[in-house]
């Protein structure tokens, strides 16, 4: 290391001098221009400012206060039981044995991956049913499905 130095020393020297030198004239530069522009500085910092300060009181007067009203709703559905399934509604319907099981699972909140297994046929074979029992109850999707053949006594 020592004999770097003394080899590179008037380069090291002449290096550190010239870097001083240019931090100097750049220190005086920008003295020179805070000092001859202060005023457009000063009017500057202060429309920052005031720019902030306006785009958060618009943030906080514009902004919606929203209220979370919670509706509690009764909904009748009839207490059936195994004895009180109205046959009747299913037969009107035309609901096959099958379609009936399907819906009795999806009632219990089962996927249709799962009621294909649990039925041992395929997930087609569930999908199709499925549209079947939708079409027939004239509803859309499987808790629609669910709630009105609740209503209509023909599952429990």
């Amino acid at each position: 290391m020592q004999a770097f130095y003394n080899k590179y020393k008037r380069t090291l020297l002449y290096g550190i001098s010239l870097a001083a030198l240019l931090f100097l004239l750049r220190w005086l530069e920008f003295r020179f221009l805070v000092l001859s522009h202060a005023m457009d500085i000063y009017i500057g910092a202060i429309a920052a400012i005031f720019t902030a300060l306006g785009i958060w009181l618009t943030l906080k007067l514009v902004k919606p206060k929203t209220n979370t009203i919670v509706v509690e709703k009764e909904v009748y559905l009839p207490q059936t039981t195994p004895a009180q399934i109205n046959q009747a509604e299913i037969d009107n319907l035309a609901l096959s044995k099958r379609e009936m099981e399907v819906l009795q699972l999806m009632a219990k909140g089962l996927s249709n991956k799962e009621i294909a297994d649990g039925l041992f046929v395929s997930l087609n074979t569930v999908k199709t049913h499925s549209s079947n029992i939708f079409e027939k109850l004239d509803v859309k999707r499987r808790t629609q499905a669910v709630e009105k053949s609740k209503r209509l006594g023909i599952i429990v």
